[in-house]
């Protein structure tokens, strides 16, 4: 081996999960080493949006589980963190990592009713049963909303308290803030872990290089996948990550305008609903497509951007149409297997695991950065956390006739939001249909693990995914 180091802990991954980690472990005095290429090339945080996105993300499935009840305190409670935090990265009226003062959620016309309806008053719900301040107001008077008529919105609210931030500026604000500390950078990626009889030893780098450390977090996303398949008795326990592929864009607009706040549809169609967030005066960010893959890609599908481009112009603002792309951006959400984060430490003792977030990992920084550095020093943290303890069976909130009734219902979405050409009467039939091939595809997966909507999906399409469950459920009867 080449040069050997030592650190109290190793962070994997220098995304805002990671970096916000680093972060809090090396203000309680310890010697951490933070591990990631600079460019970061298949990160989710580099791509994002970027909204602290807690209540414009719930939807009506979410609420009816425990789980997913609980994931939504989770993002509950880290919202109400971010005001001290970014205070404490030195955000300022000259400098501010703030792009937006509030969301707007809107009802349109563009999508399958039963979808958005549904979840846009989950999300009214969600906001009254935690007495969070928000204001039911006239579609007419959002300011820099102009989308066709035929996309028109029937209802909206505004959510003064959710905001959005430069994914940019606020990882450069974390890194430096780590290194002004003491931190470590390392400029690499972890290649493989070593163990020492039923301890974590050490991280090897992709140079050869050996870093010595009894505590080693993944928090590289997608990416921690390949660091678990080198302990294959660990990480067969462990819900498999795929990637939830995004495509976003930054467009400079024609009249040189762009809104104060964000201004989202609720979640449909397998995505995280259509939403156009300010950034620089001028210039905004339009997401975000979602495509369950089985690893990470590095480039974007030509019809999802070309989904993504007319739908903000078609729903959001007309004169997008006439505005210039000047960037087109891909992220690779980290999603277990059955859909929930992956928080805690495994059976290998030292190996702490902090993904699986999906759309939910930036929103949530603060707080798990905050409670994962109580538990990886011996403290008391958040005991709520242990549901989603990496080693665990598969969660399954629903039934699988509910499950399938989901899935057909956001491929409708799907069809409705693209504005699909279908003779007179074939929707019924479409609808009707589809739900038996699925539970014939569910029945050849496992007699009584089903995957959620989106995988479940994407399965069906890719039997590289369909390969994954079947194993990983197969797994669990040894």
């Amino acid at each position: 081996m080449k040069n050997k180091k030592v650190f109290d802990v190793v962070v994997v991954g220098n995304g805002v999960l990671g970096l916000s980690l680093a972060l809090t472990l090396v203000k309680n005095n310890l010697q951490v080493a933070l591990i990631g290429e600079s460019t970061r090339p298949w990160s989710a945080s580099t791509a994002a949006g970027a909204m602290l996105g807690c209540y414009g993300e719930v939807t009506s499935t979410l609420l009816k589980s425990e789980h997913g009840r609980l994931k939504h305190d989770l993002a509950v409670r880290a919202l109400r963190l971010w005001d001290e935090w970014l205070d404490i990265l030195g955000d300022s009226d000259n400098d501010s990592i703030r792009t937006a003062n509030g969301t707007v959620v809107i009802l349109n016309t563009a999508s399958y009713s039963k979808v958005d309806d549904a979840n846009f008053e989950a999300i009214r719900r969600s906001l009254l049963d935690n007495n969070e301040q928000f204001e039911d107001i006239n579609p007419v008077d959002v300011e820099w909303l102009d989308p066709y008529p035929g996309a028109r919105p029937e209802r909206a609210i505004y959510i003064p308290n959710e905001h959005a931030v430069n994914s940019i500026k606020l990882m450069q604000k974390l890194e430096q803030a780590f290194i002004e500390l003491g931190g470590s950078i390392i400029n690499e990626n972890g290649v493989k872990i070593e163990r020492n009889a039923d301890h974590v030893d050490a991280l090897i780098l992709s140079s050869g290089d050996r870093i010595l450390s009894d505590k080693i977090v993944l928090a590289a996303g997608v990416k921690s996948q390949e660091l678990l398949d080198t302990l294959p008795d660990i990480g067969t326990r462990i819900p498999r990550l795929v990637s939830g592929f995004g495509v976003s864009a930054l467009v400079a607009t024609a009249d040189e305008s762009s809104p104060n706040n964000v201004i989202r549809t609720p979640n449909r169609a397998f995505a995280c609903g259509l939403h156009v967030v300010p950034r620089q005066k001028g210039e905004v960010y339009v997401g975000a497509t979602n495509a369950i893959e089985p690893k990470v890609a590095g480039n974007p599908m030509l019809g999802n951007a070309v989904s993504l481009l007319e739908s903000a112009y078609r729903q959001i603002r007309k004169n997008l149409s006439h505005s210039r792309l000047t960037q087109l951006q891909v992220g690779n959400r980290p999603v277990s297997l059955d859909g929930f984060p992956l928080l805690g430490e495994t059976d290998l003792k030292g190996l702490w695991i902090m993904t699986g977030t999906y759309r939910d990992g930036l929103t949530l920084s603060p707080y798990l950065a905050r409670e994962m550095t109580k538990l990886i020093c011996g403290e008391d943290a958040d005991a709520d956390l242990k549901a989603f303890k990496p080693v665990r069976t598969p969660i399954q909130p629903f039934t699988r006739t509910e499950i399938i009734k989901e899935t057909v219902d956001h491929i409708l979405a799907t069809g409705y939001e693209n504005d699909w050409n279908v003779q007179m009467g074939w929707h019924n039939i479409i609808e009707k249909n589809i739900p038996s091939i699925y539970e014939k595809f569910t029945k050849e997966l496992h007699s009584e693990f089903t995957p959620p909507a989106d995988l479940l999906a994407a399965a069906m399409d890719d039997r590289r995914i369909a390969k994954m469950l079947y194993k990983y459920y197969l797994l669990q009867e040894s």
